[in-house]
């Protein structure tokens, strides 16, 4: 049985699908649209990514602009992540507030991410990979990004004692304050 938990920030949804264990291994939905949708997530997936990445990386914040802005699911297939959310949504009560949890493949753990939110992740493990799935396509134009870095965020990355590694795209990202955003937020 799959279970949802809302998190501070309105959107994000944190979601425990039931994995079933035998002595063969295991066996999960990664995704039923009926059973999301029943859930209040209402979104038509398009795209599915996957990345690999070695311990370390940071990778985010990431986003596009409306109207080619993503809802995503992410979710770790190997290895463990710490994954971050932040609100970016003009006139949201959690305004430039962020969200992190731990994904990793032992527990499934999903998280979805409205329209509106810049995403990133670090990797934890020796090597993650990370899935996920997006309601619109690349639009290398709408492209943002802000410093994952950036102290007015104080983003706590998880990685204690380990050197970042970060693309210069994502090192040279603006700050928070100097970012592009064009999302508006509606009250559910």
């Amino acid at each position: 049985m799959m279970k949802i938990t809302k998190t501070p920030i309105q959107g994000l949804l944190v979601i425990e699908p039931g994995v079933y264990e035998d002595d063969r291994g295991y066996f999960f939905e990664s995704y039923r649209q009926e059973r999301y949708a029943n859930a209040g997530i209402n979104v038509s997936f398009i795209q599915d990514n996957e990345s690999k990445s070695v311990g370390g990386v940071v990778r985010g914040l990431h986003y596009q602009l409306n109207p080619f802005a993503q809802a995503k699911l992410v979710r770790v297939v190997q290895g463990a992540v710490y994954d971050v959310a932040v609100d970016l949504r003009q006139g949201s009560p959690t305004f430039g507030e962020w969200f992190g949890i731990e994904l990793n493949d032992k527990s499934k753990t999903q998280l979805f991410i409205p329209r509106g939110f810049a995403h990133g992740f670090s990797v934890l493990s020796e090597t993650a990979i990370f899935s996920y799935k997006c309601d619109n396509g690349y639009n290398k134009e709408s492209e943002r990004g802000i410093n994952p870095f950036d102290p007015k965020l104080g983003i706590d990355w998880q990685l204690k004692g380990k050197e970042f590694i970060v693309s210069e795209k994502d090192t040279n990202a603006p700050l928070f304050e100097a970012a592009e955003m064009n999302f508006i937020y509606y009250k559910q």
